[in-house]
């Protein structure tokens, strides 16, 4: 069991500013929101015939079923985050150009040297929220902060397997990219901010799962702090004995921290500020 190390500033405001850290204050942007529906639920109406296929194709169900054939053989068997998967149509997250790669198994370019994540790597992550002490307790995420909404394609799974979601930007154009992409897409009680992820949202805070789509050789200590006891939160983190970033996982239970790694990964790098 390892202890975070503290930092002669405590980051627990949002607004507040630490060494390093942008002046910029965070925007939260609030909508009125349409109740939780479980994944299952969404899937069921795909199933149904709710949708109609596209020129490309792309949004008929038995695409996204194709690429959850391949998470379910790569090991992923949380059947929440399966129908999240089958449920979210991944190609309206990228640019057009790209849309007939949207249901392989890469990532892919969102502009501002940002990427969307590969569908197997999001997977992964999801399940090891879902083996959160909290998680298990519950049958969902709970409240949950994602740490880079990028094209928001994440934050639209997490809306599915979630209690509620903040999901943190630092790029004003992805940001608004984001909102434009969710659009009346956006289900349950999702919340966008922009501001700087390192300092996670303190408003909404304890947070039962807490996901990061950037990494760096450190996790904030806004973080942890904000991370409820029994609650767990994974990251990627760069690790000089690995020689590579990997995925951190860290639970909070009464007496600390429990820190363990996973998967060796690759994802842009977590930076400070508001841009």
């Amino acid at each position: 069991m390892t202890r975070p190390p503290r930092f002669p500033v405590p980051l627990d405001r949002l607004h507040g500013k630490a060494p390093g850290h942008s002046r910029k204050s965070a925007t939260e942007v609030l909508r009125p929101q349409r109740p939780l529906q479980h994944a299952a639920e969404h899937a069921a109406k795909q199933a149904a015939g709710q949708g109609t296929p596209s020129g490309l194709g792309m949004d008929s169900a038995a695409v996204r079923e194709r690429m959850v054939q391949r998470l379910r053989a790569d090991g992923i068997r949380h059947e929440g985050v399966l129908q999240a998967f089958a449920t979210v149509e991944r190609h309206r997250f990228v640019d057009s150009a790209l849309a007939t790669q949207a249901y392989e198994d890469t990532s892919l370019p969102i502009g501002l040297s940002q990427t969307i994540s590969k569908p197997s790597v999001v997977a992964r992550m999801l399940a090891l929220l879902f083996e959160g002490e909290n998680a298990r307790s519950n049958g969902h995420l709970g409240r949950v902060m994602e740490i880079g909404t990028g094209c928001g394609y994440q934050a639209a799974l997490l809306a599915l397997l979630a209690r509620s979601v903040v999901s943190i930007e630092r790029l004003q154009a992805l940001h608004d990219k984001a909102r434009t992409h969710l659009g009346e897409r956006r289900q349950g009680d999702l919340r966008l901010v922009y501001g700087d992820g390192r300092l996670g949202h303190a408003p909404r805070a304890p947070y039962d799962s807490i996901v990061a789509a950037a990494g760096g050789e450190d996790l904030p200590t806004a973080w942890l702090d904000q991370l409820a006891v029994g609650g767990r939160l994974v990251a990627p983190m760069f690790d000089a004995a690995r020689g590579g970033q990997g995925l951190v996982v860290v639970d909070r239970t009464a007496a600390g921290y429990v820190r363990h790694w996973q998967d060796a990964v690759h994802f842009v790098p977590l930076k400070s500020g508001a841009a």
